[in-house]
């Protein structure tokens, strides 16, 4: 099955690449690797905002982290000109979850976006990862993902 025949079957439209808030590029190239910015969870468009541990469950927070793995698609797509069968492999994914300090499932969480990447990209899809509990993240959002790939020439 394509890629984009799995993303049909999962009911995954890829949004437009989202304009940066601040001063820094959607993704930068070098070589054969794409380096995404940091995205952060959105909900019905606006950003997702909350803390775990607090007002967010594990469960929210997993949902979340699969919303910021849709956005993440999305600028990978513009990233390899729109055809991600270009991409080699996920290679990194970091995981930002703003939580409380006494809140220990950020891996939990983040595998809401490790999850997904793994039933678009198949084996391709596994990667190396880090998940790391923040006091804040930028608008209150609950999650922040980075994403690394390689692409074939």
């Amino acid at each position: 099955m394509s890629i984009n025949d799995t993303l049909k079957a999962l009911n995954i439209t890829l949004p437009e690449v989202a304009i940066p808030a601040a001063a820094y590029l959607p993704y930068m190239k070098s070589g054969n690797l794409v380096f995404l910015s940091g995205h952060i969870a959105k909900q019905n468009g606006q950003p997702w905002v909350g803390k775990l541990g607090e007002n967010i469950t594990t469960e929210e927070g997993k949902l979340a982290a699969r919303a910021v793995a849709i956005d993440l698609l999305g600028t990978l797509q513009h990233a390899c000109d729109g055809d991600l069968s270009r991409v080699k492999r996920i290679v990194k994914v970091m995981s930002l979850v703003n939580s409380t300090t006494s809140y220990t499932d950020q891996h939990l969480v983040t595998n809401g976006c490790s999850e997904l990447l793994a039933q678009v990209f198949g084996e391709a899809g596994k990667h190396a990862r880090s998940a790391f509990g923040v006091a804040q993240i930028p608008l209150g959002c609950c999650v922040e993902i980075e994403l690394i790939a390689e692409l074939a020439d």
